[in-house]
């Protein structure tokens, strides 16, 4: 039978468990696949710790991967047995050898697209299709600031954002990992645990500030992030890797600073079909154009606690995956 990584309730990574699942057959509408590659990511996590509530009756993690159809339901007619396909959004379930899911949410993958790429990218491409396109339509020669640039995230960004023509301000939390966030193709890394980080943002963006900023530290880093930002700018917060975030203030966004702040959720946005089919093929198509995606990090599908502590503890850079 295959197998597949779930848990009961919220917990640490030892709370994750190896179990077995039945093979399901698709209804009208589903497809089956058996999977090769899915990605890990903090939403995961925030999963597996409660900060987001198990969906009820779903036990397995993870909410982006790929593989090829074994078997399609009724009234499926975009694809057929053999396609190879990559999905990210709900239903949860993507730590898993083989799963069942809505033929709408599978993408057919080009032919110089491999499944490896397609499922390690398809969570933070899709982030990274909101952020530049939707939460602030980015312009040839803006600034954006791009907290842990050397992660899986960071570096989809600023490598889209330099694909666009913007100018990109990374930060990181080491040096050691200054290097990754260059070789992503930022014109700038500053180290956020420094004194002078938001000063020197500022100095950097023709010493008025970046045009968007991108925070998925939260905890107390939200309120420097404001800081970095010009007037009319955009705040996008997209997670808490750091703890939760103080509250903020109304009076805080306006005069003299006049800044807009957004809390986008991807898993929203790929909710949306118009939304999903949108940014998927705008993927596809920055993938078949040269947009890179690296992985810094692999694991057996057994060893997904280990995935989770290391990506928890900041211990991994570019893009974490599971092998099935």
């Amino acid at each position: 039978m295959p197998v597949a990584i779930a848990i009961t309730g919220p917990g640490t990574p030892e709370s994750m468990k190896l179990v077995e699942l039945p093979i399901t057959e698709p209804g009208p509408g589903q497809a089956r696949i058996r999977q090769s590659i899915s990605g890990v990511n903090f939403v995961d996590i925030y999963v597996r710790t409660g900060l987001y509530p198990l969906p009820p009756g779903q036990t397995v993690l993870g909410f982006e991967g790929a593989g090829v159809v074994e078997a399609i339901g009724s009234g499926v007619e975009n694809l057929k047995v053999g396609d190879r396909v990559a999905y990210v959004g709900h239903p949860l379930g993507s730590y898993a050898e083989m799963r069942t899911l809505p033929a709408s949410r599978l993408v057919r993958l080009p032919d110089d697209v491999s499944e490896r790429l397609a499922g390690s990218t398809m969570l933070r491409g899709l982030t990274a299709h909101m952020l530049l396109h939707e939460v602030h339509p980015l312009r040839s020669g803006e600034w954006v600031l791009v907290h842990a640039a050397a992660g899986g995230l960071g570096q989809i960004v600023t490598r889209w954002a330099k694909r666009l023509g913007a100018n990109v301000i990374g930060t990181v939390g080491s040096g050691a990992k200054a290097e990754f966030a260059y070789e992503a193709g930022a014109d700038a890394v500053l180290l956020h645990n420094s004194e002078d980080w938001v000063d020197e943002t500022r100095r950097i963006a023709d010493g008025r500030g970046v045009h968007l900023a991108i925070d998925g530290i939260g905890g107390a880093m939200l309120s420097q992030t404001l800081a970095t930002v010009r007037p009319f700018g955009m705040v996008a917060s997209i997670g808490q890797a750091a703890g939760p975030i103080p509250p903020i203030q109304i009076e805080e966004l306006t005069a003299p600073r006049a800044i807009g702040l957004a809390r986008p959720s991807v898993l929203t946005y790929a909710n949306d079909p118009d939304l999903y089919r949108r940014g998927t093929n705008a993927l596809m198509a920055e993938l078949q154009a040269g947009l890179i995606n690296p992985i810094g990090a692999e694991y057996a599908l057994k060893d997904a606690a280990r995935a989770h502590a290391d990506l928890e503890a900041g211990r991994t850079t570019a893009s974490v995956v599971l092998t099935m």
